[in-house]
């Protein structure tokens, strides 16, 4: 149920009403200084380690939170956002709404995540349907046609079906089928046989038992029920595509139809299932992973059905325990908060179920936030920006040595092609079908799930909406879509410490400047130049350029794995290269801009940097960051992003432009040798 919150909160056409009485005024961006000295430690060589000389005064300053596994800069900001988000939902809190109006929807939801005495009293009572409908599945049948309920309900169940953009016609929508039923977060996790991994295991199958002891188990059968659930789930886990082989997109391409898909994993009725979601015969069907299905249809003809039932029965209390009472939430706090990412406490109550909120009405919340917080001017300046980034990457790509003019001409129509959304959308979503009440937080949040489902799978066999947003607008990030060729910037990302309305060109450049380019650079990363400028996954590339390419890449790729992220765990450069290619593109072709745009004007010092120390200085205060170990190991298993201080001194060594800012010679740290950069875009 969160996944579907989370991954399918994306635009609908249809007006959002109900706002009449919420005060609309834009309010100034507030005023803040770029380059700070307190936040740099001028103790440290910057050409021995910049990050720690421009950020090592910010983490001594900024002591992780006890709620927190890390906490940076990105961080600050998106508590920033949560607080104006905050404000937002008293306004509405405090004005008479309009029954089925987004303000009441907002207000019912948030009010009842808020009941703790509620929450504590009910216990996990609002389950019990759910948990009655598991425990009268007879048969295989009616345990295939249980999962095909959860689905429909939005709350999904061992695998995953969704629609987006076909990757080799992507003008239409169609069905997709991905891997999942995992409790942890990555297949890693019960494969990997690393000391560190065995104690996870060891405390998961724990956590396991105990909630079963919940459910009202008794010792020995909770203790049974957690063994059956992890050797179930280790089968899953090791049918399942490594998130390395993910990285390659033709891997997870894999087109059939019904009979193909029947044929693949024939123990689950793929008929019923289809004519359950309305759609009869979806037509083309892309499955993610076979393996993964093929495993799947062989445990669903070998387990029985009492074993199933006690998967369900876990699965179901995991997706619906942060939404439960306060024993249910610690259980599992302490396992997915304590054990796997480090962090002491939970986060206040009001920020869980605030965030619960934003992901369910997203754009309805972020339709006001924009009205209140962004300002058009941040909009216009971006609006430039991008068109001086783009300007600046077209350049470096005329000027590649290493790339044949065949595949140049083919890449600079791919950038002129990208579309680039700033902000907000012009067509807001329609939250008019989803229903919220005030009988349960957890309820509420199921029909988040069934809603969310509803509106992707309606998209399926008809054309890509191209005005769709991914993001909201209040969220802090921004992202490239490779199947429609486009950048995309929300307003919540456009403040300090990436976007400074009063700051001067060299911070901006440095900060949202090289996150334009950043995005910009996915297009053409090992990942994103596999699909052409229309979207599609096609390879327009000369084997030679590949191959040239491919031996670039590989430098940083060698260049990452050296990095020591904790004892014996290196950083992954595999798994990285992505954000990797991205971050040291968008350093370059955001400089680039830069000193087109300063042209031969001689820019002053300010508090004694230069424009150019500037540029790397505010760029590397973007990833400034505390961390707790636990974390560290974490992140490095399961995300494409390099952790920050890597972010930093990872891809600075390699240009020329950072060593002569700031005297970097050779022998310095901070210092690679010509023959060893990675020269890219």
């Amino acid at each position: 149920m969160r996944k579907l919150i989370r991954n399918l909160s994306i635009l609908s056409i249809g007006g959002i009403m109900a706002f009449g009485m919420l005060q609309s005024c834009k309010e100034p961006m507030q005023k803040e200084k770029a380059i700070k000295a307190e936040d740099m430690d001028l103790t440290v060589n910057p050409t021995e380690n910049f990050y720690l000389y421009a950020n090592g005064g910010w983490i001594k300053n900024n002591p992780l939170p006890s709620d927190r596994s890390s906490f940076g800069s990105f961080d600050a900001l998106i508590d920033r956002n949560e607080k104006q988000i905050k404000e937002i939902f008293a306004e509405l809190s405090a004005q008479e709404n309009e029954a089925g109006s987004v303000a009441q929807k907002i207000g019912d939801y948030y009010a009842i995540g808020m009941d703790s005495v509620k929450l504590n009293a009910d216990g996990i009572s609002p389950l019990k349907a759910e948990l009655e409908a598991i425990d009268g599945i007879q048969s295989k049948e009616e345990l295939n046609a249980y999962i095909s309920y959860l689905h429909e309900e939005g709350m999904g169940g061992l695998f995953n079906v969704f629609g987006m953009a076909d990757s080799k016609n992507s003008e239409m929508v169609v069905t997709y089928l991905w891997q999942g039923g995992l409790g942890m977060p990555d297949r890693d996790y019960y494969t990997d046989e690393s000391e560190r991994a065995e104690g996870i295991r060891t405390a998961y199958v724990a956590h396991l038992k105990n909630m079963f002891m919940i459910l009202n188990d008794d010792d020995a059968t909770a203790q049974a029920n957690a063994e059956k659930v992890m050797e179930m789930e280790t089968r899953l886990a090791k049918a399942s595509m490594t998130r390395l082989d993910m990285r390659t997109p033709s891997n997870y391409y894999n087109k059939t139809d019904l009979q193909g898909l029947t044929d693949m994993a024939p123990a689950y009725d793929w008929k019923m299932y289809f004519d359950a979601a309305g759609l009869g015969d979806p037509g083309v069907i892309i499955v993610g992973q076979p393996a993964f299905y093929a495993e799947m249809s062989s445990m669903l003809k070998d387990i029985d059905v009492t074993d199933w039932k006690t998967y369900f029965r876990w699965h179901m209390l995991h997706d619906a325990a942060p939404y439960l009472s306060d024993d249910i939430v610690n259980e599992n706090f302490a396992f997915f908060g304590k054990t796997l990412r480090g962090t002491p406490e939970l986060r206040p109550r009001w920020k869980r179920v605030q965030g619960t909120v934003d992901g369910s009405l997203s754009e309805a919340i972020g339709q006001i936030y924009v009205q209140k917080y962004f300002p058009e001017a941040a909009k216009q300046r971006m609006i430039n920006l991008v068109d001086k980034l783009r300007y600046a990457l077209g350049v470096r790509i005329e000027a590649l040595e290493w790339m044949s003019d065949v595949t140049k001409a083919e890449a600079l129509a791919k950038l002129e092609t990208i579309s680039v959304k700033i902000g907000y959308p012009d067509k807001w979503r329609d939250y008019s079908d989803l229903s919220i009440k005030k009988d349960s937080y957890v309820m509420n949040v199921l029909r988040t799930g069934k809603f969310e489902r509803a509106y992707n799978m309606s998209k399926i066999n008809k054309p890509v909406d191209k005005t769709e947003w991914g993001m909201p607008p209040q969220m802090v990030n921004a992202y490239y879509n490779p199947s429609v060729n486009e950048i995309v910037f929300p307003a919540g990302i456009l403040q300090p410490p990436f976007f400074f309305m009063d700051g001067d060109d060299a911070v901006n450049y440095g900060a949202i400047g090289v996150v334009i380019g950043h995005e910009m650079t996915h297009g053409f990363d090992d990942k994103g130049s596999l699909y052409d400028k229309s979207g599609n996954l096609n390879n327009w590339w000369t084997a030679e350029d590949t191959e040239r390419f491919n031996a670039r890449t590989q430098v940083l790729v060698n260049q990452f794995n050296s990095f020591v992220v904790l004892d014996d765990v290196h950083a992954n450069g595999e798994l990285s290269l992505g954000e990797n290619i991205a971050d040291l593109g968008g350093l370059n072709v955001a400089y680039t801009a830069f000193m087109k745009a300063k042209g031969d004007q001689e820019i002053a010092d300010i508090d004694g940097f230069t424009a150019e120390q500037r540029f790397y200085l505010a760029y590397a205060h973007v990833w400034a960051q505390n961390i707790r170990d636990a974390e560290k190991i974490r992140l490095t298993k399961e995300d494409v992003h390099s952790l920050g201080e890597f972010r930093v001194n990872g891809p600075l060594p390699n240009i020329p432009e950072f060593h002569a800012a700031f005297g970097v010679k050779e022998g310095d740290p901070m210092f690679l040798a010509e023959a060893d950069r990675a020269v890219i875009w």
